[in-house]
């Protein structure tokens, strides 16, 4: 029986996703990857900016911990060695050969401001093509982890080759635990958010590593697979999602209206305990809420499920240039570049998707799909 409300709320936290990267990219506090935002406009901080401030402490754990629950599904149905030679085509291609097919565009807007400066002159060519192709790797450092916990999940499937800890976990949710347990396993949620490198060093791997987090996202990819694809477990989670929404909305509340400001990147801010806390509760939430509410499909549900990681792939282009464009060479208005690149991302992304999925070779390169579309 296929769980629509996964399906549901994973294609949800990926249009969400697409509107955090709106706002991100004119982020008021020059984040990495952003352009810059428009300083006091008019007269007060970016309050657009708290999107991210809600957004960011769940979001990309939320899709970890789908991802793990999908793959506890996919391995009982098909053998390792099958699933990964299909997790590799559908993730480490598009996040290796894609980045020189399709992303170096997004490099070529990521690295506009160094051209301009002058920091590429004299460099050939080929080395300015390949620094743009990684440059351009942008959201897919996610794949690029996914493909990576998708090796160690078979290796620790080797170790467990009993399954003696799913099905301790399976037992102990039929025990009818209380829905408490499971919150504390938030604890793990800190624990991960502590292996940040706190004050990373310039020019070094420092900050590739606190982007990529893989021993933070190491741990919500293991909890979907062990813990939250058990149904009983899920079940608990359904019946709790209006305390659980209501737990999340406070305490986001508080952690807002206390560190609005800051920069919500930072390793201290996201390793700090209410961040934490607040970020597990609404990952509790929202799978609470869309398996009580949203366990059915439609015609656009099926669409979106279908699309959704198409999108992803090929969604932060229309960001990088459309924004970077407004910012440099137009004299728009901020509220009139947020709405038009909101516009275009969400209309663009899936014109993009639908026609790079039609051609045989890019199709495989760029979004991991066989060369033929299946009839």
């Amino acid at each position: 029986m296929r769980r629509h409300w996964i399906d549901n709320l994973r294609w949800t936290t990926v249009l969400l996703v697409l509107l955090y990267h709106v706002i991100y990219f004119y982020n008021n506090k020059g984040v990495f990857g952003g352009i810059g935002g428009f300083g006091e406009w008019p007269g007060c901080p970016q309050y657009q900016d708290v999107v991210m401030y809600i957004l960011y402490p769940w979001f990309m754990p939320l899709l970890f911990i789908l991802a793990g629950i999908s793959s506890r599904y996919a391995l009982a149905k098909h053998p390792g060695k099958e699933w990964l030679r299909s997790r590799t085509r559908k993730l480490l291609v598009p996040g290796t050969i894609g980045l020189f097919v399709f992303q170096w565009m997004v490099g070529y807007f990521n690295t506009a401001v160094a051209e301009r400066t002058g920091v590429f002159d004299g460099v050939p060519a080929v080395v300015k093509y390949v620094i743009m192709a990684v440059s351009g790797t942008g959201p897919l450092w996610f794949i690029q982890d996914l493909w990576l916990f998708s090796l160690l999940l078979l290796l620790v499937r080797k170790l467990d080759a009993k399954g003696r800890f799913y099905e301790w976990w399976g037992k102990t949710a039929s025990s009818k635990v209380g829905i408490i347990p499971i919150v504390l396993l938030g604890v793990l949620f800190w624990v991960g958010e502590q292996t940040l490198i706190k004050n990373p060093r310039p020019a070094t791997m420092d900050g590739l590593l606190n982007l990529y987090k893989p021993l933070f996202y190491i741990i919500p990819f293991l909890l979907g697979y062990f813990v939250f694809s058990h149904e009983a477990i899920q079940e608990r989670l359904r019946q709790t999602w209006i305390p659980l929404l209501a737990c999340a909305v406070v305490a986001g509340g508080i952690l807002i209206g206390t560190t609005f400001g800051q920069d919500n990147t930072s390793p201290q801010y996201l390793g700090s305990p209410l961040n934490c806390i607040y970020g597990w509760l609404a990952c509790l939430a929202m799978m609470g809420w869309f398996a009580a509410r949203f366990d059915c499909t439609s015609a656009f549900a099926g669409y979106m499920t279908r699309s959704s990681y198409g999108i992803y792939i090929v969604h932060y282009l229309v960001i990088a240039s459309l924004g970077y464009m407004m910012k440099q060479y137009t004299q728009l208005p901020p509220v009139a570049m947020y709405v038009i690149l909101a516009a275009a991302v969400f209309t663009l992304s899936p014109l993009i998707y639908e026609i790079l999925k039609r051609i045989p070779l890019i199709r495989w390169c760029v979004l991991g799909e066989k060369g033929v579309i299946s009839t």
